[in-house]
């Protein structure tokens, strides 16, 4: 028999996957483009940053950080962004900045940020983790259906494309460019982080945030701040997040990891004191957090998404007792 409790959990849980990234009015029917800025971080090296915005009709989805990578071989993507639109103008903007074709796309999880523009590419040259692959197999409709909800008009034609290519660890060599994957988990249950070896560039994916508050829907906090902590070991030149500025050191990775930190413990203690979510919602972020975007709305979606997992972790179910 299925508990009131575990029934409780389902119905919340169905909730907040409906609202895992916004649930907004479908966007105007009408032809959008996206307008692709990137910047270069050195010599082959260039990265076009996300809103740092929830996703909605006006950003069009396109709020997380893409790499584009030259080789001798061709261009190197990391992530594909919201839509097939976006994977379109992408791809266009690669063999710009490049000119060659794309041999090789990388994908660091399986949020519909950024992966929604594989349908852009030849599913043979898109690599991704077992893990990511199987969350995209799991999330990717109810994925699609949130995203058409929010953005409207930019996902017209947008399918689910899934990677041939899987991502074990080793390293790989396309052209004079070595990338090394690096293996984690904490923001999903399998996050890719990559190491170029020619720059010493990490292209952190969601795993590092900056100035930008991170998102929670399928965290391991404790497993996330592990991984954070074996990245700000790896000496690098550069940390490249999936969403904020590009820059030198770690404080991504630190501020991340006081973020992540200071929401479980102030939703735990909410917790532990009986308060109910709505309650809980309206608790007050410490003074530090005002200069991260999007604080306030990426806390309240955290409790939504936190608090299934305290009671499930911490309250009897009611089927198991004797």
């Amino acid at each position: 028999m299925t508990s009131i409790l575990t029934r409780r959990q389902s119905l919340l849980l169905g909730a907040s996957a409906l609202s895992l990234f916004c649930c907004c009015p479908p966007g105007r029917a009408e032809p959008h483009q996206y307008d692709l800025k990137p910047r270069k971080l050195t010599n082959g090296v260039w990265v076009t940053r996300g809103s740092d915005e929830a996703i909605d009709e006006r950003n069009g989805g396109a709020i997380a950080n893409v790499a584009i990578l030259d080789s001798t071989e061709g261009a190197i993507l990391i992530d594909t962004g919201p839509s097939r639109r976006f994977g379109e103008a992408l791809m266009a903007l690669a063999k710009e900045l490049t000119g060659k074709p794309v041999v090789r796309v990388y994908l660091t999880h399986f949020h519909p940020d950024h992966m929604f523009g594989n349908q852009a590419f030849d599913p043979a040259i898109l690599a991704a983790t077992q893990g990511t692959i199987d969350g995209m197999k799991e999330y990717g409709n109810a994925f699609s259906d949130s995203m058409y909800r929010a953005v409207g008009d930019w996902m017209r034609g947008t399918e689910l494309v899934l990677p041939q290519a899987i991502v074990l660890g080793a390293p790989e060599d396309i052209g004079n460019r070595r990338l090394r994957p690096l293996l984690m988990r904490g923001h999903t249950p399998s996050d890719l982080a990559l190491f170029d070896e020619k720059t010493g560039i990490i292209f952190a994916g969601d795993l590092v945030f900056l100035d930008r508050a991170p998102t929670t829907p399928h965290a391991d906090i404790e497993r996330w701040r592990v991984s954070l902590a074996n990245l700000s070991a790896i000496p690098n030149a550069m940390i490249v997040p999936g969403h904020g500025p590009t820059e030198r050191g770690i404080r991504g990775i630190e501020q991340t990891s006081r973020w992540l930190e200071t929401i479980s413990r102030i939703i735990a203690d909410a917790f532990d004191r009986g308060l109910d979510i709505s309650e809980a919602i309206k608790l007050p972020l410490p003074d530090w957090t005002t200069s991260i975007a999007l604080a306030r709305y990426e806390y309240e979606r955290s409790v939504m998404h936190l608090y299934p997992q305290l009671e499930a972790s911490r309250w009897p179910r009611i089927d198991e007792r004797g």
